[in-house]
């Protein structure tokens, strides 16, 4: 894994591939599922792996969290960022970050935490939690009631926060005035978009956001680093198609489940049996396994001729 200082440029260098997690029908992490995916991922050229919310680390037990750190750490390549999540509770990070400490990370992403908050009780214990992790955290936001854009800016300021995961679901992307607000006092270059490739093209091109999450591109690596390449360089067509390509599995993602959907179309794509799901979690209804199955597959068999066509 990379261990090297973050730099702001890391994060438009590379889409952020946010993996599911692999496990056995014990539900015990399984390193070679886990690490096929990952070499899956990284032939693709993506460099940057954040395991959060489709990793379903709002479920890991926290004697679990050391074994996870090195399995992750361990698994991927030396060019390789990994990111892992902590909460989203404040109990739970607080025993997270003094495993944190004892570890080889640069930063963690705070799980985001609906109700139960308090923007002024974010920012102290979020200052708590790196003083006593020794690195700074990487914050996901996916409400405007979890913390005022000044309180963020604040916290950005000060080091606490290395880097924003904006995920807060617009009808119109474009028309954002919480986004434009936190972009007004903090660099574009310290936010990625969350939300995957639907929001993408608007978020880099009109917000100049520095890349996005992607949870599909962990089926299509290549073919989402080349989407980013394309809206970078400002080829609009290339990256219109490639954007499209994206959508169905997406779609599917949006409608029933974002977590549980890429789970299962990451094990019916055959890249990796990724096993159960974490409980509280469960596997998608049986009745929507059969359209998984072809969008995770379709999405597969256009990553491969994009291979060939680009070797």
């Amino acid at each position: 894994m990379n261990e090297s200082p973050i730099l702001d440029s890391e994060f438009a260098a590379s889409v952020m591939a946010v993996p599911p997690l692999a496990r056995r029908a014990d539900y015990a992490l399984d390193p070679a599922a886990n690490l096929a995916l990952i070499r899956h991922i990284e032939a693709g050229g993506v460099r940057t792996l954040l395991y959060g919310g489709n990793a379903n680390l709002y479920h890991v037990a926290v004697s679990e969290y050391r074994d996870l750190l090195d399995l992750l750490a361990d698994a991927a390549s030396p060019g390789t960022r990994v990111i892992p999540a902590i909460g989203p509770d404040y109990g739970k990070m607080l025993d997270q970050a003094r495993i944190l400490a004892q570890s080889r990370y640069r930063t963690a992403m705070v799980l985001p935490l609906g109700g139960f908050t308090t923007s002024e009780g974010v920012e102290a214990g979020l200052t708590r939690i790196v003083d006593t992790a020794g690195i700074p955290l990487t914050l996901y936001i996916k409400s405007e009631d979890y913390v005022e854009v000044d309180t963020l800016a604040r916290l950005v300021d000060y080091g606490t926060l290395l880097a924003v995961k904006y995920a807060i679901v617009r009808a119109d992307p474009a028309n954002d005035p919480y986004l434009r607000r936190l972009l007004q006092q903090v660099p574009a270059a310290k936010v990625v978009s969350g939300m995957g490739e639907r929001p993408a093209l608007v978020h880099v091109r009109e917000f100049g956001l520095a890349a996005w999450t992607t949870g599909s591109g962990c089926i299509a690596p290549r073919m989402v680093t080349a989407l980013l390449h394309a809206v970078k360089s400002g080829d609009r067509d290339t990256a219109q198609r490639l954007h499209d390509a994206f959508l169905p599995l997406e779609t599917l993602r949006d409608d029933i489940s974002l977590i549980r959907v890429l789970h299962d179309a990451v094990t019916f794509s055959k890249i990796a049996d990724m096993g159960p799901i974490l409980p509280l979690l469960s596997s998608t209804p049986p009745e929507h396994h059969a359209k998984i199955e072809h969008a995770a597959r379709e999405l597969l068999a256009l990553e491969r001729r994009f291979a060939q066509a680009d070797a």
